[in-house]
């Protein structure tokens, strides 16, 4: 497969394989059904979302618990990530390719994309951003590391892997006819639903 980027190329490969066993167990899903609980509170019932870079599917696992009548769909890069989020029975479609080389007419009531854009080339973001938009036929969640201008930081000993950045306030600004309805944020040292300190966003199309 060709990638558009070094960091496609990354997560794709031996580190994206690695990162699955750092990301799953019954103290994540909890943490993600708490979370998901937060960012959601606000929105009118959803039938369906599509996550883009969906790993194993544990955001979509405790999504499936929370909303049990709720239609999954993942897109996931990582050929051996992959294998495990399609072991769920729930899922209904599920995309072996990277964010970028994705292609679909069908709409979603959410799409969501949690910790995946700070590993995206800056270079690509407004065509994932077109992606998430397009996708949507009603809200996106966006829950990211954030910062008020864009920098580059070390990502375990590898450079240009991990970016922050508003990356909410460049898709506001790049869709004027969203709305920014809710936000929040989840801490790392939360006593008992920790997360990796995600910023989140959720955006309403007109």
């Amino acid at each position: 497969m060709k990638y558009k980027s070094e960091q496609e190329e990354f997560w794709a490969g031996d580190f994206g394989n690695l990162y699955i066993n750092r990301n799953k167990g019954n103290k994540l899903l909890a943490s993600n059904i708490n979370f998901f609980h937060n960012a959601l509170k606000n929105q009118k019932k959803i039938k369906s979302v599509i996550e883009f870079g969906a790993n194993i599917g544990m955001n979509l696992k405790a999504l499936g618990i929370m909303y049990p009548d709720l239609e999954l769909n993942g897109i996931e890069i990582n050929k051996k990530a992959f294998g495990e989020l399609t072991k769920n029975k729930r899922i209904k479609k599920a995309y072996n390719c990277s964010i970028n080389s994705f292609k679909t007419e069908e709409k979603y009531d959410l799409s969501l994309i949690k910790g995946v854009l700070i590993h995206i080339n800056p270079t690509l973001l407004n065509e994932v951003y077109t992606k998430l938009y397009e996708s949507s036929n009603k809200y996106i969640l966006i829950a990211e590391y954030y910062n008020p201008s864009p920098i580059s930081i070390n990502y375990r000993g590898f450079e240009d892997k991990l970016f922050k950045r508003d990356f909410a306030g460049e898709f506001l600004d790049l869709f004027p006819k969203t709305t920014l309805i809710d936000y929040g944020f989840a801490y790392h040292r939360d006593n008992n639903f920790p997360q990796d300190d995600i910023t989140w966003f959720l955006i309403e199309k007109e």
